[in-house]
């Protein structure tokens, strides 16, 4: 009995034994199955990270028609010129008689069509000049792959000093 007893004794030492051997080996040779674990964990959190960033709102069908609606001035404006080159050269009489239509119609009439569109276009430009400005800056996900945020993070002054330079 005391034979198989020292035997069973002896394999727990015999893997105390083995696990201490495996830790001295990886001082000197990584895990590779550790190291592509957290290689995978690390990829994983910045392909969420980047998919957070460019992550679209939902909207619905109304705002996807109000913005398809938005998008046609401006092609619509571009390639009605285009057409009446095109009508000027198909019907030369037809787009003469309509220009001199176009010669009757009063100055002030034209002024306000030139604010109309001039307002509309500014208006548009403006919109996403105030957009850019006021974006909100995405927050950082934190990762397995950051730092994390240590004692007196809130007090560094160097960091405050670019976030008031970048504002």
């Amino acid at each position: 009995m005391g034979v198989i007893g020292g035997l069973t004794r002896g394999a727990g030492a015999v893997e105390t034994l083995g696990r201490a051997a495996q830790g001295i080996a990886e001082v000197f040779h990584p895990n590779a199955t550790e190291g592509q674990r957290l290689g995978h964990a690390a990829q994983r959190a910045a392909l969420e990270q980047l998919g957070d960033e460019f992550a679209l709102p939902k909207r619905g069908v109304f705002d996807r028609v109000v913005d398809g609606l938005n998008r046609l001035p401006r092609p619509m404006l571009a390639m009605g010129t285009l057409g009446l080159f095109v009508y000027a050269m198909v019907d030369p009489l037809g787009f003469s008689a309509r220009m001199e239509g176009l010669a009757f119609v009063p100055d002030p009439l034209w002024w306000l069509l030139g604010a109309i569109v001039g307002f509309y276009f500014g208006a548009r430009e403006l919109h996403y000049v105030r957009v850019r400005r006021a974006a909100p800056r995405p927050e950082p996900v934190h990762s397995a792959w950051h730092a994390s945020d240590g004692e007196g993070s809130e007090d560094n002054a160097a960091l405050r000093a670019w976030s008031e330079a970048r504002d």
